[in-house]
């Protein structure tokens, strides 16, 4: 039996400031340019790790809990995180610019509340003719609240407040300039927490591709590229690395 009309995917290739908030409808299948850096910023427990896992066959899949791992797994266990944060910071910084540096899609695990990220992100593709793109979930802090219950993982309060802050910031900035807030983004997609469950599947190329039909089921192992989770190349920083990622 074919898809029916509700389930058929609309295939949607971001430019500019698409703002989906409170909007349903079919299932989306995005597309953005072969060697893309997309950034899937957003609240802790927002549900950036559930859309990369869904999209983890398209990219190489950045995300700083399995920098978190595989720094952890290298230290004592009585050696408490953060003592040896700086480090995973610095090893994460470098992982996330190797892959962004490769020429291959990338899809990037981020808060959101580092412009300066995204600023670098976007010039380090851009010397190879590539572009940075956005997707930007606002779901709001209770929902949010809900989806680190529902992990099992709690941010610490302090920290979620300043990524709070940093995103609001975020936001206000979209609301009142559009796309010009964010120069550095070829696009910014906006999502809630109604119309996350939309963004189906990604691809990267010419576009010329049909869209996948929704009703394939969705993998249930990531591509062993890099998928969610995978521990990341963890080694010595140079001097460079340290200063990019000194506070």
């Amino acid at each position: 039996m074919g898809t029916t009309r509700h389930d058929r995917p609309s295939a949607l290739r971001p430019r500019g400031l698409v703002d989906l908030r409170g909007h349903d409808g079919a299932p989306l299948h995005l597309g953005y340019p072969a060697g893309a850096v997309v950034v899937v910023s957003g609240l802790p427990g927002s549900g950036k790790s559930t859309l990369l896992r869904r999209w983890s066959t398209a990219a190489t899949v950045v995300d700083p809990r399995a920098t978190h791992l595989a720094c952890e797994a290298l230290m004592p266990a009585w050696l408490p995180y953060a003592a040896y944060r700086p480090w995973a910071r610095t090893e994460h910084l470098r992982w996330t610019l190797s892959e962004a540096r490769s020429g291959r899609p990338v899809l990037v695990h981020d808060c959101g509340s580092w412009s300066w990220m995204r600023r670098l992100l976007s010039r380090t593709a851009r010397r190879d003719g590539r572009e940075l793109h956005l997707v930007l979930l606002d779901v709001g802090p209770t929902e949010a609240l809900a989806g680190q219950q529902a992990r099992g993982r709690r941010a610490r309060t302090h920290v979620f407040a300043r990524h709070r802050r940093g995103l609001g910031r975020l936001l206000h900035a979209l609301d009142r300039d559009g796309a010009t807030a964010l120069p550095e983004a070829a696009s910014v997609l906006l999502l809630d927490a109604r119309s996350r469950g939309r963004a189906r599947t990604v691809e990267f190329g010419d576009g010329r591709t049909e869209p996948a039909d929704a009703t394939t089921p969705e993998p249930t192992t990531a591509d062993p590229r890099t998928p969610v989770g995978a521990q990341p190349p963890v080694g010595p920083a140079d001097e460079g690395d340290r200063a990019l990622a000194s506070p």
